[in-house]
């Protein structure tokens, strides 16, 4: 099986696909599939990236991933328990090309609007999630039933986007392998001093075409990127680890001085790290 980009595996005649993700840590390679993702996190936390942006994801979330949208999901291994995942994939043509354009689904218009983003769900989350666990033990029948309530709840609920831009190509293997290593280098050494060299070594390009082709895939320069994921994990530190002081949560999140380390969360988060805390 190919995983730049990755395909569902689906019986036959099946055009719905419930799956449940049970181990250590979810999937971790950046990929992407046309089916429409939509995933209920029974347990697990950790870092999700998806297209341009660097997102937290934590038990009792409700996701969404939009076809061909470019993601990875990064568990933290240091959370004691198995991650446990369970998700229904289906395209937007699996039961027809014009299925969804029917008068009577006209009202799901907007679950697929929001899913070209992908989108965390906000609000209703009790009865979304009282619908994915429904799904185990249903036939094929019910867990397609089940799956348009969870489409026309998913269209009203309140939500979270999860990119703002949509590269608008898919990606080719080699091309997807190269932004996978990207992703895992930095992911792993972002508490390091990552050089554009250094980088550049990783993605095999030189400094100038590597800036190019990062930005041209997701809509930043990789230092912001690099910023954002710092920050993500700054995040983190502020809300778990509440004795912590703010230059340590810096220096933990990669960060050399804390002036810069203030600049660029207040730039990001539209926030003093002091006064997020206390959110």
């Amino acid at each position: 099986m190919k995983v730049y980009p990755f395909k569902i595996p689906k019986p036959l005649h099946d055009s719905l696909v419930y799956q449940v993700d049970h181990d250590i840590a979810f999937y971790d390679k950046l990929h992407q599939h046309e089916d429409i993702q939509l995933s209920f996190i029974v347990e697990g936390e950790g870092t999700l990236i998806v297209g341009d942006s660097i997102n937290q994801y934590k038990k009792e979330d409700i996701v969404v991933i939009g076809s061909n949208l470019p993601h990875v999901f990064k568990s933290n291994l240091n959370y004691g328990k198995k991650s446990h995942m369970l998700t229904l994939f289906f395209a937007k043509d699996s039961f027809g090309n014009i299925f969804f354009e029917l008068e009577e689904l006209k009202e799901l218009t907007a679950f697929f609007k929001r899913a070209a983003h992908g989108f965390k769900v906000t609000s209703s989350k009790k009865a979304l999630i009282t619908l994915f666990i429904q799904l185990e033990n249903a036939s094929k029948l019910s867990r397609f039933l089940i799956l348009l309530e969870l489409l026309k709840k998913a269209s009203v609920c309140n939500y979270m986007s999860l990119s703002s831009f949509i590269y608008d190509k898919k990606y080719k293997e080699p091309e997807g392998k190269r932004m996978q290593e990207v992703f895992d280098y930095t992911m792993t050494h972002s508490n390091n001093d990552i050089s554009l060299e250094t980088i550049s070594e990783v993605a095999n390009m030189t400094k100038n075409a590597f800036c190019k082709y990062f930005k041209k895939r997701t809509n930043k320069t990789y230092f912001r990127f690099l910023n954002e994921l710092r920050i993500e994990h700054a995040c983190k530190l502020l809300i778990e680890e509440t004795e912590m002081g703010i230059a340590d949560v810096a220096f933990r999140s990669g960060f050399k001085n804390i002036s810069n380390f203030n600049r660029q969360f207040k730039m990001i988060k539209k926030n003093k790290p002091g006064n997020f805390r206390k959110l």
